[in-house]
């Protein structure tokens, strides 16, 4: 018998539900820590069956700083994400910095200076 094909829409939504769980984790007990209170989570993707989730975050200042903490804290947020998540498996988390607005800055830098 063959496998189905997992429900892409299914994985949008459980990435979904983990990006807004995680980010009310965040606000919420960590809301005392500065390089955790400047974070924004702006995006989640499931992978591996749902198993993994990885989640873009958005910082001003001190990405490397931001990107340690947030290792370090995964697995107590992972902790309250079991707490809040009606399913019966908790994905595996990771925290992913997102530059897509830093090189949508670049790109238009460099598009100004072509005009020069």
């Amino acid at each position: 018998m063959m496998k189905k094909p997992m429900n892409s829409n299914r994985s949008e939504k459980i990435a979904s539900k983990v990006q807004t769980l995680v980010a009310q984790i965040l606000q919420h007990d960590f809301a005392d820590d500065s390089l955790i209170s400047g974070v924004s989570l702006v995006g989640a993707e499931s992978h591996g069956g749902m198993q993994f989730v990885k989640l873009f975050f958005y910082a001003r200042d001190n990405v490397d700083a931001v990107q340690k903490r947030l290792d370090e804290i995964t697995k107590m947020v992972r902790f309250e994400l079991a707490k809040k998540i009606d399913q019966k498996y908790v994905p595996e988390i990771r925290f992913v910095y997102d530059d897509t607005l830093e090189r949508a800055n670049r790109i238009e830098e460099l598009l100004n200076n072509i005009d020069k």
